[in-house]
């Protein structure tokens, strides 16, 4: 009983780490319908630049933990602006069904290139600001990092939520992503807002790589394959649920940690990739998605 509350805990604050990526992919895809298919270079970034600043790293200053992630969420939110200002705003204006595909996907791996020629590509170890003997909760061993992903991630999302139904400029998003030609012609800069959502989307993917760093090696690669299963996240869940996503995260989280240690870790995608082929095939819109009719 022990060990799977062990594996539930450890799955839930996984998980916690791809529903807040997926909430970028949602933001963008609510506003824009695009994505950006390099929120996880976004993610690898945030990283990276906090552990410049976190660290004798590259001889740059150190800088306390907490002062570091105002920090690396203006970073990210500038990185987001770039992305859609350079790939995502021409495919837009000149109607393009792929171009901003393309474009993410060349865009992260520009990132990627960069930060191997900057940081190198070795992996290295990101200093906690916090203790790093775990707590003894339910008869889990749970590391106080984890426990710090969980709360970060959620209190995160309830910002936004608080931004969007409390001020004028959230009301903006909110218009925009229900209908965006109505928007426009109620005098909103619906191009600014698409603009915000994908600041907010990188944003949100570098909070989630520093809230990560500490638990894991922090690299040129490692974040390839969490923005992949974020957005197997944002599928399974569905891109117009925020509750989905987080449904979504715990789920994919909890299938990866048990499946690793009852069957083998070379498993451990397989229930993720399973659940998100069963959810294509039965609702493709996503368990807690809404189906849109569009109107001709």
């Amino acid at each position: 009983m022990d060990i799977l509350m062990q594996l539930l805990m450890s799955g839930i604050a996984l998980g916690m780490i791809y529903a807040v990526i997926a909430f970028g992919y949602q933001s963008t895809f609510a506003t824009s319908g695009t994505l950006n298919f390099g929120q996880g270079e976004a993610l690898m970034l945030g990283a990276m630049v906090g552990l410049s600043f976190n660290g004798d790293v590259l001889g740059g200053p150190y800088t306390n933990y907490w002062l570091m992630i105002p920090l690396v969420l203006l970073f990210g939110a500038l990185q987001g602006m770039v992305v859609e200002f350079v790939g995502v705003r021409p495919a837009i204006k000149s109607k393009s069904e792929f171009g901003w595909i393309m474009s993410t996907i060349a865009l992260g791996i520009i990132f990627r290139n960069v930060a191997e020629n900057i940081w190198g590509r070795d992996d290295m170890p990101f200093p906690s600001p916090l203790p790093t003997a775990p707590i003894h909760i339910f008869g889990a061993n749970v590391l106080p990092m984890e426990l710090m992903v969980v709360v970060g991630a959620l209190l995160m999302m309830l910002l936004v939520e608080l931004f969007n139904r409390r001020s004028i400029y959230g009301k903006a998003v909110v218009a925009t992503s229900s209908d965006r030609d109505a928007a426009g012609l109620m005098g909103i800069n619906t191009g600014l807002v698409i603009t915000f959502s994908y600041a907010l989307s990188s944003m949100s993917a570098a909070f989630a790589g520093v809230l990560i760093a500490p638990i894991t090696l922090t690299g040129a690669s490692m974040g390839a394959v969490l923005g992949l299963k974020a957005f197997a996240v944002a599928i399974i869940g569905g891109l117009t649920s925020g509750l989905g996503v987080i449904v979504g995260g715990i789920l994919l989280g909890i299938a990866e940690t048990t499946t690793g240690f009852y069957l083998s870790t070379g498993y451990k995608d397989v229930p993720g990739l399973v659940l998100l082929l069963l959810v294509l095939a039965i609702k493709p819109s996503g368990l807690f998605g809404k189906t849109t009719i569009k109107k001709v």
